[in-house]
């Protein structure tokens, strides 16, 4: 278990829909001070939200802010980045952009406060990923995503002999400005958030945020011929 009440949150990419909501669900849950991190940080209304210049794919920024924020306590490695093009016919940096910024750029934030984090009483780690982890649909993203929830397992092996508790977080489309202009249902940021944050205090080790999350995760026993049919549609 996680307690949230008094810690000190990180939160990566807090800028964004679900970043936002991150920063403000730690401070209604009593977190005495968050640090909304993002490459270029917004100022915010409370006193206790610390904006914090970050770039997760730059080894010298995430060491300065693992220097200029040294009491977290709880670390939400949320930023992330959309790149879907084709591993065969797309630029090849798309695929290492994603890379970089949805693996590399976790591991590296987790490497970075682990010493603060393992000096803490109650600390954690969420590692937001996706039900993409699970999907061959979005090519360079799946892969990025899927490298990451490998990496969050090694990680909770690695960290858990510290009492440092890491915590998977699985979610479809969230309304988010990534997913701007899309069609049908989207998860609300703040349903996802408290999801989370409730796992977190719980000693979850994932969080499936939703349905479409929940089902493919249960789905991952069968075949991958079936896998494969029903995502492209021609499943029987």
């Amino acid at each position: 278990m996680v307690t949230i009440d008094n810690s000190v949150v990180l939160v990566t990419g807090a800028n964004g829909g679900l970043g936002t909501e991150f920063v403000r669900q730690a401070l209604s849950s009593g977190a005495s001070r968050v640090y909304a991190a993002a490459r270029n940080p917004r100022e915010w209304d409370d006193s206790r939200v610390i904006p914090l210049v970050l770039d997760v794919t730059d080894p010298a920024s995430i060491a300065a802010a693992a220097t200029a924020a040294g009491d977290v306590t709880i670390l939400v490695n949320n930023a992330g980045l959309y790149r879907g093009q084709s591993l065969i016919d797309g630029p090849e940096d798309e695929l290492r952009q994603s890379m970089e910024t949805n693996l590399f750029g976790p591991v590296a934030m987790t490497r970075a406060f682990a010493p603060a984090l393992r000096a803490a009483e109650s600390a954690g780690v969420v590692n937001v990923a996706s039900v993409i982890s699970w999907l061959p649909t979005a090519n360079s993203y799946s892969v990025s995503k899927a490298a990451l929830s490998s990496a969050t397992n090694v990680l909770r092996l690695d960290l858990a002999a510290s009492g440092v508790h890491v915590l998977g977080a699985y979610l479809a489309y969230t309304r988010t400005p990534m997913t701007q202009g899309m069609t049908g249902q989207l998860n609300e940021p703040a349903d996802v958030v408290r999801d989370i944050y409730e796992g977190l205090s719980n000693g979850a080790d994932e969080v499936l945020a939703d349905e479409i999350s929940r089902q493919v995760r249960a789905g991952l026993s069968a075949p991958i011929a079936d896998l494969l049919a029903a995502v492209s549609g021609n499943a029987g």
